[in-house]
């Protein structure tokens, strides 16, 4: 009986002592966010990053752009083999207490674009396999190649002599349909 009621002292000593708030330690940043306790993650994340980008402008800093969260983990700091706990966009945030913390998580960043060659692109629209070797991938900064170009002056040249043809027929098929009116 009396292991019941210290139980529930203690139980009522920790809902008292919990705050009713959560912190997020924003990595790039360094500073720690506070939300109310059953915030959204992804809202928590949306809003790290919107701080972000406009601490980013109203700094004018040199950087394009600063490092956005990702999601939002809790970790156990000097624990490296501990597994840090990842929420989803639509898990609410909870304190795990004291030896864990929340943190964001930094997207990479962002590898430069890349576009595959012209004649890679025919293949897949014409519907032929092509070879694994035969496609390289350019760096989207580079100009077109004469390939390239020769290739879409063809089309456009094909286009031009289909839709000439289709004109003549259509021009000529009044006299054609008098001929076969007036043959029979």
């Amino acid at each position: 009986m009396a292991e019941k009621q210290e139980q529930e002292a203690l139980k009522n000593l920790d809902n008292e002592s919990k705050p009713s708030f959560v912190e997020v330690v924003c990595k790039s940043s360094g500073k720690v966010r506070r939300f109310a306790a059953g915030t959204d993650a992804g809202f928590a994340v949306s809003l790290i990053n919107k701080k972000l980008l406009l601490d980013n402008i109203s700094a004018k800093s040199s950087r394009s752009s600063p490092q956005l969260a990702s999601h939002i983990e809790a970790v156990k700091p000097g624990h490296d083999s501990e597994e840090p706990i990842s929420f989803g966009p639509t898990a609410s945030l909870v304190n795990y207490g004291s030896p864990w913390i929340l943190q964001t998580v930094v997207t990479q960043p962002h590898k430069p674009k890349r576009t595959v060659e012209c004649s890679k692109i025919f293949h897949i629209y014409m519907g032929s396999s092509g070879t694994e070797g035969s496609c390289s991938e350019k760096k989207e900064s580079q100009p077109l190649g004469h390939l390239c170009i020769g290739k879409i002056a063809l089309a456009l040249l094909i286009v031009f002599v289909i839709w000439k043809i289709f004109l003549q027929f259509l021009q000529n098929l009044p006299l054609l349909l008098l001929y076969i009116h007036n043959g029979m």
